[in-house]
């Protein structure tokens, strides 16, 4: 018997504010990634959806916050098995800024149980962080000098 693959791709977002990266903890209703691992706020992009227009929602939904601008950093696939399916993910990331205010999760029995913003000094252990996560902060530079180069 064959195992069902099921794709998905999916835009995040890598915020930084004030040496803090804003993450979002798996719930149990995480479809792809393992609950209570810190992952990057954002999620499936919907059929006829923009990717931009997909972030800007699931930020709203995980976070509270308003997305104010985004720019694409980079693209990477993803396997992962999880509730008897099979996952192939690309994952979209975006350096992005948002609207100050204190994250709070808005969507009832999503995949976020809590979103908060980490000083960049604790999350370097890969053990606690969602894969997606864990290339995230290797993307950080790139991240943060995104909106000084384009100001």
């Amino acid at each position: 018997m064959s195992t069902q693959v099921r794709t998905r791709i999916s835009a995040y977002a890598i915020a930084v504010e004030d040496d803090r990266l804003l993450l979002a903890r798996l719930s149990d209703a995480s479809p792809v990634f393992m609950p209570g691992l810190w992952h990057l706020p954002g999620g499936g992009i919907d059929p006829g959806e923009q990717p931009v227009e997909a972030l800007a929602r699931e930020l709203m939904e995980e976070t509270g916050l308003e997305l104010i601008e985004a720019h694409l950093l980079d693209a990477r696939t993803y396997s992962a098995q999880r509730s008897g399916a099979s996952w192939s993910l690309t994952a979209l990331f975006y350096a992005v800024a948002l609207k100050e205010g204190a994250p709070t999760v808005t969507e009832v029995d999503g995949s976020t149980e809590a979103a908060v913003w980490i000083p960049l000094v604790d999350v370097q252990d890969d053990t606690v962080l969602s894969p997606a996560a864990a290339d995230a902060v290797r993307m950080l530079d790139r991240a943060m000098t995104t909106f000084t180069a384009t100001r």
